[in-house]
């Protein structure tokens, strides 16, 4: 027994995704074409797309964004679990990864349940509050250039509904947070968010030790 979080090395690790992964066989190849990329450290992992599948089950949520798309894996996480009217919008601005994001949306039927905005995100951001969108996503998850994550959560926090769900990725770092000799711009932004949010008294937040880090946020204000 353990009253800590448990230190997952190779041995638990593969236990883990093979007693609980249920990965569908177009994510597995999704996944395994885009390891073959030069920044295919940027993909999340199985267990974690499964558990964010398994959020938007639980929530029933119908309308998704997504920030930060690379080649498509979490979005077809969180739009196939998604119920027929569901709509995710994602934001990107390399086409070079989201052609492939698109490529595999076909195959897995889901170009009909999918927006994609090839611009700055906190351009489409802006539209979308501009159009009068605030508090009506039920779902945001943020996974994108983290000098401006603090940015995006603010703009995502006003189009989230309360009682919506906010995940955000990457904010153990690989855990360089944890290293105060490291001072590299990226983990200095995923420090000053973390310090931020535990501040912020219009939500709930947990950290969560799954892949490189998620927390995940409940909106508490309207």
């Amino acid at each position: 027994m353990s009253n800590r979080t448990l230190s997952i090395d190779d041995r638990i690790y593969d236990y883990l995704c093979d007693v609980s992964i249920r990965e569908p066989a177009l994510l597995r190849q999704l996944r395994e074409e885009t390891a073959q990329l030069e920044y295919s450290v940027m993909q999340i992992s199985p267990e974690q797309g499964q558990f964010m599948s398994l959020l938007i089950k639980m929530m029933g949520a119908q309308r998704a964004l997504e920030i930060g798309t690379f080649t498509g894996y979490s979005s077809i996480c969180v739009a196939s679990a998604m119920p027929e009217d569901g709509r995710l919008i994602c934001c990107d601005i390399s086409p070079q990864w989201t052609e492939m994001a698109e490529r595999y949306w076909a195959q897995a039927g889901l170009e009909n349940k999918i927006d994609l905005y090839s611009q700055p995100a906190e351009l489409t951001l802006q539209m979308l509050l501009d159009d009068g969108a605030e508090k009506t996503f039920d779902f945001i998850f943020i996974d994108a250039d983290k000098q401006n994550y603090i940015k995006y959560y603010e703009m995502s926090l006003r189009l989230l509904r309360k009682g919506g769900i906010m995940a955000i990725d990457n904010t153990l770092w690989s855990g360089a947070v944890a290293d105060p000799e490291n001072m590299e711009p990226g983990t200095r932004a995923i420090r000053r968010f973390n310090d931020m949010l535990k501040q912020d008294d219009r939500v709930s937040q947990s950290l969560l030790t799954i892949g490189d880090g998620l927390t995940l946020i409940l909106k508490e204000i309207d």
